[in-house]
């Protein structure tokens, strides 16, 4: 039986969509948002309706009827802590998401937008791997400060199909092996995957900084710059997200550009640049901890795998630790439909949210 799945990744200013029959993409197009038509919305959950016009728009323009979909997946946003894989989009998770999320996100926009299109056609809804995917040991919860406990929020979408991938490729069960993915994009996080559960991770506030973050940072300087003055609430956390890592140091985000700036001898450039790496390399062994060393494999993911020399920089560092598999790109809209195809497929069960 063939299987037609409709995903769906809204971001902070675009809606990603795309069209998948049995794992294979037959249209993908991404559908930016201007600032002043997201200006109009109080709330982010606010907005679930005029993007899911624009959904609709593209997949009409495209050929593509709703009645024609066999199921709808979006990107899982900030629920309270849920396991792994699919769940089914219910009427209680909309409610949750719209109402009252763990805190505002365009990902909670996925499972609205989903359900209303899905419920339209006569199909299920679901979300897969949410970014609050929370398969934590109880030693990985405890953080050194009893007010603060650690939680899980990483890509665990990407990380997860990527390690899915691999143990594929070995002819091997996921269930039966140990990972360590580092996804590094526009925030990098670290995840280990111990067999079959995402026992750990090092989110993109607690590990290496990034292109625009800052990741790990000193607490004592940072307290001392919070209550300094020089910044409030809302202009310390853009420093923290948006204007740390290589745009601080650099005053660029885009590692092509760095590399450019290498590339013609700028020695601060390749310094930064191999910090991130290093920060990174630091990471995985820090994790490598966790399963006492037995890991299978490593793997680089991201768009900033991308790059053979931030790749070449870390492999020199970890491969002692185990091979090295590289696997660039974000591959967020893959995995979504592939996740549920395996639903379809019943190789896998969807949860059903009660929260």
């Amino acid at each position: 039986m063939s299987y037609r799945i409709l995903a769906i990744n809204p971001g902070s200013t675009s809606t990603k969509v795309a069209i998948y029959e049995d794992g294979s993409e037959l249209y993908t197009e991404v559908l930016e948002h201007t600032t002043s038509e997201l200006e109009t919305f109080e709330r982010v959950s606010d907005q679930y309706e005029m993007r899911e016009r624009a959904v609709l728009r593209s997949l009409k323009a495209h050929g593509y009827e709703p009645q024609s979909l066999s199921a709808v997946v979006g990107r899982g946003g900030m629920l309270p802590p849920v396991r792994s894989g699919a769940y089914e989009v219910n009427p209680k998770m909309v409610e949750r998401l719209r109402d009252n999320p763990v805190f505002e996100h365009a990902s909670n926009l996925g499972a609205l937008i989903a359900y209303e299109i899905a419920t339209s056609a006569g199909v299920k809804a679901y979300i897969y791997d949410s970014v609050r995917v929370d398969e934590l040991n109880d030693l990985a919860r405890i953080s050194g400060m009893p007010e603060i406990p650690r939680e899980s929020n990483s890509h665990a979408l990407n990380a997860r199909a990527m390690a899915l991938k691999v143990a594929k490729a070995e002819e091997k069960s996921y269930s039966d092996m140990n990972f360590i993915v580092a996804h590094m994009g526009g925030g990098i996080s670290l995840s280990v995957h111990e067999r079959g559960k995402m026992v750990d991770i090092i989110s993109d506030d607690e590990g290496p900084f990034s292109p625009e973050r800052a990741g790990r940072v000193p607490c004592k300087q940072l307290v001392n710059m919070c209550y300094g003055g020089a910044y409030d609430f809302n202009a310390m956390k853009r420093v923290m997200r948006v204007g740390s890592g290589l745009k601080g140091y650099l005053g660029t985000a885009d590692a092509r550009e760095v590399e450019n700036q290498i590339n013609q001898g700028d020695e601060q450039a390749k310094l930064i640049f191999e910090a991130m790496a290093y920060q990174v390399s630091k990471g995985i062994g820090e994790l490598a901890t966790v399963v006492e060393g037995q890991v299978d494999a490593i793997i680089l993911t991201g768009g900033l795998a991308h790059s053979k020399r931030l790749r070449d920089w870390i492999q020199k560092r970890v491969a002692f630790i185990a091979p090295v598999k590289v696997m660039p790109g974000e591959n967020e809209m893959s995995a979504l439909a592939q996740g549920i195809l395996r639903v379809l497929r019943q190789e896998e069960k969807a949860r059903l949210y009660t929260e």
